[in-house]
């Protein structure tokens, strides 16, 4: 790991992951999950302090030490018993329909084997189980399509392989959830990166 991802792009990510947009619509979406919770992409922890008391555990998913550390900080306030594994999701250490809800923001993007990760997202929320998501992605017109595929190559480097165009909707389908809402617009922002696809989708009983 580089200077750069140690020390700087967390830093980065934390920034602009904790803009107002970002926190309303964390507000909105996080109090919706419930019981035992997985939160993949857990990251600094600035969705702890959003759950509800319908919540009883939450375990935290991340590979970033130093956005993990920070997490730790914000855990100790949470409302719930807080614990943190520092790894991707692509394999989740954990048996089969262990959670009753699954939350994920502004994450999807940047797995590097998102289709495994989904598979496994999958594999442990029970049956009924409500998945909450909250992404960025590919936008509607045809005009910022083209600028985020120019931009994406570079985007990624600098981002932490953060994707711009993929689809979070469609992949969350894909992966076998019906998807019970689901709301899509612009934020404040650049356009390349600032349509946003969230909802609340849940494995089919």
């Amino acid at each position: 790991m580089g200077l750069y991802e140690k020390y700087l792009l967390p830093k980065m990510i934390e920034a602009a992951c904790n803009q107002p947009p970002m926190q309303v619509l964390r507000a909105r979406y996080v109090p919706q999950a419930f019981g035992n919770v997985l939160e993949i992409g857990i990251g600094s922890g600035l969705n702890l302090c959003h759950y509800s008391d319908k919540v009883t555990s939450i375990t935290g998913l991340d590979p970033s030490k130093e956005l993990t550390d920070m997490a730790r900080e914000r855990a100790a306030k949470a409302s719930a018993p807080v614990k943190m594994l520092q790894i991707s999701s692509e394999e989740i250490p954990t048996s089969d329909a262990k959670f009753d809800s699954i939350v994920c923001t502004w994450t999807l993007c940047s797995i590097p084997n998102v289709y495994s990760a989904l598979r496994e997202i999958y594999r442990v929320i029970k049956p009924g189980g409500r998945f909450v998501f909250i992404e960025h992605g590919l936008a509607p017109d045809l005009a910022i399509q083209r600028w985020q595929r120019r931009i994406e190559p570079f985007w990624k480097m600098v981002g932490g392989g953060c994707h711009l165009t993929r689809e979070a909707d469609i992949l969350i389908q894909n992966a076998g959830f019906s998807i019970s809402r689901l709301d899509c617009a612009y934020e404040p922002g650049p356009k390349f990166a600032a349509y946003m696809t969230h909802g609340v989708a849940v494995r089919p009983a």
